[in-house]
């Protein structure tokens, strides 16, 4: 990791439209992703930023994170083993994804009060500055306590520049290195919903900083029409919108940062370096392609018993579907009538059971049982000749390497630091 370069590949991006290309922000879903991404960024020479949400990595005394029981002090070393094993010699950035107030799903479900709610935002932040990330997303726009969806974007932005303001005093009390920021979210309860209120934000916020000597964001966050719900982007995608709002970001020195990337066929990915979507963020698919691997490696364990060439077939087959289940974080993708059914129901209709431990089951591998599980799967496939985690991280290696050539990264490392 090289301490303030993403600066510079956002600034490379923005100031060479004759060299187009796309970003891609990784959601950390495990450790077996890591590796993947090492791998493949040093093979291909492109840079990496890994995304890491409140409830995927936080501080043990605020919960915690379901990845690999990562905080952010076991985050950043284990990123620096995987990519010394890897010998990755690149650039990587650990980034905080949706950072700010009530962003634990716990802390707005408990309806903590709003000073409580900033206090333990700004306690994430500190250990984010503390150990070395690269980019903040500010994002204020969760809050339990306002009436409907719509937050006022004059409260986003007073909250926004309150966020910035508190990160750069314990940045500059602390001696520690300069930090990229990302504002604005996906989520249309943030307000900006046009291109002229999405400008309007933009010029109002950098006057703000501007006035007070904090730095403009290197991203802010633009709505072009994707949207992931189960296994696919049920979104519409807008090129001329993209463009648009990238060209208002760029006025203003800006990225343009799309969230909700996954699943989206080629001819959309391809657009995005074109229309200047400067990055672009997935998180779930990657999740669901390596338990994608996982469940047809199941399947060969599942044949291989019972043509009796195992001796016995591993605990995953009986732990999956409950630990998915009693988790629960599946719930946030369904659609329509699915959100009210029980998990009775759910388990009675085996198709939608089956998309649900494909979209949910990386929420499970930190867990004790679904650990012993996939240990055995290994060692059961190992005995028939199969290198079962090989075999997931090239999966996912599938996805990013498409991606990475859709977004004309390849060689982007070498390109921006000549």
């Amino acid at each position: 990791m090289n301490q303030n370069n993403l600066a510079k590949y956002v600034s490379y991006l923005l100031e060479n439209p004759n060299d187009q290309a796309t970003m891609l922000g990784i959601g950390p879903m495990s450790d077996t992703l890591i590796t993947a991404c090492f791998e493949l960024a040093e093979a291909n020479r492109f840079p990496l930023m890994f995304i890491a949400s409140r409830n995927q990595v936080d501080l043990d005394e605020l919960g915690g994170g379901y990845v690999c029981g990562w905080d952010q002090t076991r985050f950043a070393a284990d990123l620096r083993t995987i990519a010394e094993e890897v010998k990755f010699t690149g650039d990587y950035f650990l980034c905080r994804d949706h950072g700010g107030p009530w962003q634990r799903d716990k802390e707005r479900n408990d309806h903590l009060p709003e000073a409580e709610a900033t206090k333990l935002a700004h306690q994430s932040y500190e250990a984010d500055l503390m150990n070395g990330f690269d980019l903040l997303h500010i994002d204020p726009t969760k809050d339990p306590y306002i009436t409907g969806k719509v937050i006022p974007l004059e409260v986003v932005l007073d909250r926004t520049i309150d966020l910035i303001r508190h990160c750069e005093t314990f940045r500059k009390e602390n001696n520690l290195p300069e930090v990229a920021y990302e504002v604005g979210t996906e989520e249309t309860n943030g307000g900006l919903t046009s291109s002229e209120v999405y400008e309007g934000f933009i010029k109002t916020l950098t006057e703000r900083l501007d006035a007070e000597s904090l730095p403009r964001p290197a991203f802010i966050v633009g709505q072009t029409g994707t949207l992931t719900r189960l296994t696919e982007n049920v979104g519409h995608f807008s090129a001329e919108n993209a463009k648009v709002l990238s060209a208002l970001a760029k006025k203003y020195g800006v990225g343009l940062k799309e969230h909700n990337g996954d699943y989206l066929p080629d001819t959309i990915l391809l657009q995005h370096p074109a229309v200047g979507i400067t990055a672009m963020n997935v998180a779930p698919s990657y999740g669901t392609a390596e338990t994608r691997a996982y469940l047809n490696l199941m399947e060969v364990e599942r044949r291989e018993f019972e043509a009796g060439r195992l001796a016995k077939r591993s605990s995953l087959h009986a732990t999956l579907q409950d630990e998915v289940l009693a988790g629960g974080r599946f719930k946030k993708w369904l659609v329509g009538e699915q959100l009210a059914m029980s998990n009775e129901e759910l388990k009675a209709d085996s198709d939608l059971m089956f998309t649900i431990i494909e979209l949910a089951g990386h929420y499970t591998y930190n867990n004790e049982v679904i650990k012993v599980g996939l240990s055995e799967l290994f060692e059961n496939l190992s005995n028939l000749g199969i290198d079962g985690r090989r075999y997931a991280i090239n999966q996912i290696k599938k996805v990013i390497r498409n991606e990475a050539e859709c977004f004309n990264l390849v060689g982007l490392t070498d390109r921006v630091n000549l």
